[in-house]
């Protein structure tokens, strides 16, 4: 025999107005899910490459060191160091412009930012759809559970009916809907502050590289960070 409770039993039993609310709700897990598992696919990805941009400075010239952060077009190790070699040669070799009124040091911070913003964007892209699941899914299975309880009300006074039996069942369905809701919004809350950890860790080696780079494209050498400021050489290589 069919049971008479459940998730299939909302689905058959509901209206237009139930079954639109569980509609809404897969949608929304759906996204969540792909969201979170491309993203995380992305952050998997940038964290290898960020180890090669540590190998990058132990090359013989600039050309080695491009060699040694790989042709793959989406890494932005490699993006934000062909945007700094441009924004150098741009500035020393053409004529003038307005742009001639910053100095060089000024001119790479401004192209190394824009890079780093446009990379930035690209790696926040899709948290936008958790954040907004994360906040909504709850109040939408809540509005599924305010318009079951209303209906299983409206059967039981037409019934002249309120014994337990006749209760719990429409309003156990009800509430279903909430925790269907709950279910949505949680891992996409999870995934939310996950995503946000590891763009985090990213950005932070990406800024770091960028720092590199501007003092060698500004000095010809690599500043070190430490107690004690040293100096790494490095050959400008085409």
């Amino acid at each position: 025999m069919e049971s008479q409770f459940g998730i299939a039993n909302v689905w058959t039993q509901g209206d237009f107005v139930t079954k639109s609310v569980a509609i809404i709700l897969l949608a929304m897990s759906l996204a969540s899910w792909i969201v979170i598992l491309l993203k995380a696919l992305d952050i998997f990805k940038f964290k290898k490459l960020a180890g090669n941009a540590a190998d990058f400075w132990h090359s013989e010239d600039f050309a080695t060191g491009l060699k040694k952060l790989g042709d793959d077009p989406t890494n932005p190790f490699l993006q934000i160091a062909l945007e700094g070699r441009e924004a150098t040669a741009h500035h020393r070799n053409t004529k003038a412009h307005l742009h001639d009124s910053l100095d060089v040091s000024d001119w790479v911070t401004r192209c190394l930012r824009n890079s780093i913003d446009e990379f930035t964007a690209k790696l926040q892209a899709g948290l936008a759809i958790l954040a907004s699941v994360g906040s909504t899914a709850p109040f939408i299975g809540l509005f599924g559970t305010v318009w079951g309880i209303y209906h299983a009300l409206l059967s039981i006074g037409l019934s002249g009916q309120s014994t337990i039996d006749k209760v719990a069942g429409p309003i156990g369905e009800a509430l279903i809907m909430t925790a269907l809701g709950l279910a949505v919004a949680i891992p996409a809350v999870l995934g939310y502050n996950a995503l946000v950890r590891g763009n985090k860790s990213i950005l932070i080696k990406l800024n770091s590289f960028a720092h590199d780079l501007h003092a060698f494209f500004v000095t010809g050498a690599r500043v070190a960070t430490g107690t004690a400021a040293k100096v790494v050489p490095m050959k400008k290589g085409s």
